[in-house]
């Protein structure tokens, strides 16, 4: 069985101008076309010498050596680029004023004969720097300059020329009294006329704490080999998971409050025959979803094409003569997957985000067994935007460093812009209701108003919603066989 449960898965040399005095006794020279001529010379000599090559060089350098994409790579020349032309003219402005300075308000007069050489001091490059990073983070850094020994000493001791980096992050607490649960949803109590009362003997869910402990893993992973750190907007994407437990009917509530994110994944020939060609040969898009039913049709996923496209170009590389021992390894494990995830579309159906509307939960919650509010695969779920409810199931697994993600379906039920690249909802005003231990004894394709009525019954048990309030109704969107 193929399961969907995984992870979906940034010039030690300055330039130093010195003023050129006339060794001649000569008339008063333009000053003001030196200066332009002078300041033409130095930024082609800066732009256009080695140096500049060498100093973006070495900070490409300084990047862990690890596979990145072509877009990460850009992204980190731009970077370097930037940094440069900033220092260039920052120096050269610098130098400019220098040379200004320099001009005599008198005529010049006669060098002596022997001019002892010119003693230039030091230059000082200590500073800080602020900037952003790609990610939102704030950026800073220190340049500082310390006078040492000679060079051969300096050379070997390795605390002479170093870099240092630290990363601050503060973990949000949950949010856990009406008030704060009112911040992300400011109609939550009428909608939900006894969540006051559910509060009363309510508990931060463990699920909350250890999200956030996998965040943090990840950006020390991530930090330590100076890869692209987790975003601040997806670092802070969870609000509050909290136990609520009805004190009349025992009604457990996973209560969640996120943002939104989409998810695009799931295949079903049963229901939907043909895909577009860029989904079928895509690379990244993925057939299954964790909730799947036995196929009742006869019409095959339209997915199994384009995995078998794989198999055979996969089957080509492997037998050519120049493709590596490691390589044709990866080759063999890559098929016998491709094999099995082909077995698996020809005997069961899935979800389809762009139909289904469903939610999506970090897999370590819903595979948390010791844990009787973690929601499962196939349990109800009511997803509340503003004042509109929306019934639904849980019916994938994503990241455990990621909250906050619906299918596509119901994404563009909330904002009609969202994309597979567009979230519907950026702010944490989304919450999500699950009810742990309800999905049905046997999975079957999707049945909207089946689901709209048990949530129905579910909201019922811990007090019902409020007046002016109702679930929302699905309707089969699905193109006519």
């Amino acid at each position: 069985m193929v399961s969907s449960l995984q992870l979906r898965a940034m010039s030690d040399q300055p330039n130093v101008f010195a003023g050129v005095k006339s060794r001649q006794s000569r008339p008063k020279p333009p000053w003001g076309w030196i200066t332009l001529i002078v300041a033409m010379v130095v930024g082609a000599a800066i732009l256009f010498s080695p140096l500049a090559g060498k100093i973006k060089r070495g900070l490409l350098s300084l990047r862990a050596d690890t596979r990145r994409s072509t877009q990460e790579e850009a992204d980190l020349e731009r970077q370097v680029e930037n940094r440069l032309r900033a220092e260039f003219e920052q120096e050269l402005a610098e130098k400019m004023r220098e040379i200004r300075n320099r001009q005599p308000t008198t005529p010049p007069t006669p060098p002596p004969a022997v001019e002892p050489p010119e003693v230039v001091p030091p230059v000082s490059l200590s500073g800080v720097d602020v900037t952003t990073l790609r990610s939102g983070i704030p950026f800073e850094t220190e340049v500082v300059i310390a006078e040492g020994t000679v060079a051969s000493k300096e050379r070997v001791d390795k605390n002479s020329y170093k870099a240092e980096y630290k990363l601050t992050v503060k973990v949000p607490q949950p949010a856990k009294t009406l008030p704060e649960l009112q911040k992300v949803s400011p109609d939550i109590e009428k909608i939900l006329p006894k969540l006051p009362q559910l509060l009363e003997k309510s508990l931060v869910s463990p699920q909350y704490q250890t999200l956030y402990n996998n965040k943090i893993v990840r950006i020390k992973k991530d930090a330590t080999l100076l890869q692209e750190l987790l975003s601040k907007h997806n670092f802070y994407d969870l609000e509050t998971i909290l136990h609520l437990r009805d004190p009349v009917t025992n009604r457990r509530v996973f209560f969640m409050q996120s943002e939104m994110d989409v998810v695009s994944d799931g295949s079903d020939g049963d229901r939907l025959a043909t895909m577009p060609a860029e989904i079928v040969d895509s690379t990244n898009y993925q057939p299954f979803t964790s909730y799947g039913w036995k196929k009742s049709g006869t019409t095959p996923n339209p997915m199994i094409a384009g995995w078998e496209k794989r198999i055979a170009s996969a089957q080509q590389e492997l037998a050519l003569p120049a493709t590596t021992a490691a390589r044709k390894t990866w080759l063999r494990e890559r098929i016998a997957y491709l094999k099995r995830g082909i077995e698996d579309m020809k005997a069961r159906s899935f979800l389809v985000a762009e139909y289904d509307p469903f939610i999506v939960m970090p897999v370590h919650i819903i595979t948390a067994s010791n844990d009787p509010y973690a929601p499962r695969v196939g349990d109800y779920a009511v997803v509340i935007h503003e004042k509109k409810l929306y019934p639904a199931i849980v019916g994938d697994g994503g990241p455990t460093f990621k909250a906050g993600e619906a299918s596509l379906r119901l994404a563009k039920e909330i904002n009609p812009r969202a994309t597979p690249y567009n979230r519907p909802v950026s702010d944490l005003k989304v919450t999500y209701l699950v009810f742990p231990n309800t999905r049905e004894e046997e999975r079957s394709a999707p049945d909207y108003e089946k689901w709209r009525k048990r949530c129905e019954e579910l909201l019922a048990e811990i007090g019902g919603v409020g007046a002016g309030y109702t679930l929302h109704t699905w309707t089969n969107t699905f193109p006519t066989p």
